[in-house]
């Protein structure tokens, strides 16, 4: 990789030099979702920074399942989307130019509609409270925007067991990971397995493992560190 390139078109560099290797460690549902979230990115508009460094976050995301040994995995940690904005012309473009060589290669993937279907479902089976219940615990006013909401559910996972009050953790967190504009994708990371955290889910962890190291383990998607 060029090191003067941004952080955005070294991670789509990253898939470019490791397509093959790429394609054969995910699984059908993974691929097709960098697909997705490839021509997300390439459907950005390329003035609007903001929302070409969230979907990058999201690309970035999906190759997190990649194994520990593998080269993309490896140079991940020393790129940052966060440090430099991205040039955004340059890197939506070089992610069309990128998803129309992917997708010449590959089988036709699953029906990419139907597996973001699935993956909502799977987030919407883990204990919610409704928008009332929450909105009763701020007497009717609006509950902290940083929480995650998913339709009319919230995850449960964000309030403490004993008085109800969200984590300040998750709060936090919550801001590294963009859920007000994303909240499917910071619900996918609380509820699925970690490998920065050895496999937890940083949900489960929530006043097990240091609040630094749940903090750290989400910038470390986003910045890469």
């Amino acid at each position: 990789m060029n090191p003067g390139e941004d952080g955005g078109t070294q991670v789509l560099a990253l898939i470019e030099e490791h397509r093959d290797s790429i394609r054969a460690q995910l699984t059908e549902e993974q691929y097709a979702l960098l697909l997705t979230r490839l021509r997300e990115l390439a459907d950005t508009a390329p003035d609007d920074e903001r929302a070409v460094r969230r979907a990058l976050q999201a690309v970035r995301h999906c190759l997190v399942p990649l194994p520990f040994g593998h080269p993309v995995r490896k140079a991940l940690d020393s790129v940052r989307l966060v440090a430099t904005a991205p040039v955004g012309g340059p890197v939506v473009s070089r992610s069309r130019d990128l998803l129309a060589r992917l997708t010449l290669v590959p089988p036709p993937p699953p029906d990419t509609p139907a597996i973001i279907a699935a993956v909502e479902r799977r987030l919407l089976q883990a204990p919610a409270l409704s928008a009332g219940e929450v909105r009763a615990r701020y007497d009717g006013s609006a509950p902290p925007p940083e929480l995650i909401r998913l339709g009319d559910r919230y995850p449960e996972f964000q309030f403490r067991p004993g008085d109800g009050t969200p984590y300040e953790v998750v709060l936090e967190v919550n801001r590294v990971l963009l859920a007000d504009a994303d909240p499917w994708g910071a619900a996918d990371w609380w509820l699925s397995g970690n490998a920065w955290l050895d496999g937890g889910s940083p949900a489960a962890l929530l006043g097990v493992r240091p609040d630094r190291e749940l903090v750290g383990a989400a910038v470390a998607l986003v910045e890469g560190d």
